[in-house]
């Protein structure tokens, strides 16, 4: 248990960014889980809704410092050419 003024306050905002970044981390596994979804069932249509959402999810992960730009570039890519195959 920190003693000092500053440390107590550095506590409570790490509690807050963590259970913002558990929430951030969750949308990012439920836009992929439906992105695959949509590409098992070879649904194209869904899938371009999907991969919408899902590059939306991933951009703001990356502008808010949860992911890395490059990790987010990735995965888009990976979720496109994954579309582009059935499509």
């Amino acid at each position: 248990m920190p003693n000092l003024k500053s440390a107590k306050k550095r506590m409570r905002q790490n509690v807050v960014r963590y259970d913002r970044n558990v929430q951030v981390r969750t949308r990012i596994k439920s836009a992929r889980r439906s992105m695959m979804d949509a590409l098992e069932a070879k649904d194209a249509e869904a899938g371009a809704v999907a991969l919408s959402s899902y590059s939306s999810v991933l951009d703001k992960a990356a502008k808010a410092g949860i992911i890395k730009k490059n990790t987010a570039v990735r995965r888009k890519t990976n979720a496109a050419n994954g579309l582009r195959k059935i499509a």
